[in-house]
């Protein structure tokens, strides 16, 4: 058999894997989304990038991205290094976590503060700083037209319960 065959027929076996149904992929827990949008707001605030930190605490800024997103879990020791290495106290990573002694349910469900959220991306942090840059009366004037914007698009869309 030569290369382009054999090659041709992992081609095929994978397409026929990718088709197959996918086993349910269970959802990161709450409190694993929280934690790492805390990380990625303190790594921001701290002014260290994915990479800076990931050498820090000895891991890759991939890895850092999954801890960030939610995707892959931050043991308590990596947890440990990263407060450390961005000097704060571990317990910031958990403010604005529900109480789990006072919690009705055991399953803790947050809110994501969706603005803390887009602020912590590079196109929040630009959109900031520009505005920044700007004397307080034309930020007033930014301010006015974006919500005017923002109203528009709010009476445009159809109702939705969600």
């Amino acid at each position: 058999m030569n290369r382009r065959t054999a090659a041709a027929q992992v081609r095929s076996a994978r397409r026929q894997q990718s088709k197959q149904p996918n086993i349910e992929i269970q959802s990161a827990h709450p409190v694993d989304l929280h934690v790492g949008q805390q990380i990625r707001i303190r790594r921001i605030q701290s002014n260290v990038s994915l990479g800076d930190l990931g050498a820090g605490i000895g891991v890759s800024f991939q890895q850092v991205q999954k801890y960030e997103n939610g995707r892959n879990r931050v043991s308590a020791s990596m947890l440990y290094e990263v407060a450390k290495r961005l000097r704060v106290p571990v317990a910031k990573f958990f403010e604005g976590l529900p109480d789990p002694e006072g919690a009705a349910d055991p399953q803790i469900v947050t809110e994501v503060d969706d603005r803390i959220a887009y602020i912590s991306t590079a196109e929040g942090r630009r959109l900031i700083e520009d505005v920044l840059l700007l004397p307080p009366r034309v930020r007033s004037r930014v301010v006015a037209l974006v919500s005017s914007i923002a109203d528009e698009e709010m009476e445009e869309r159809p109702d939705t319960d969600l």
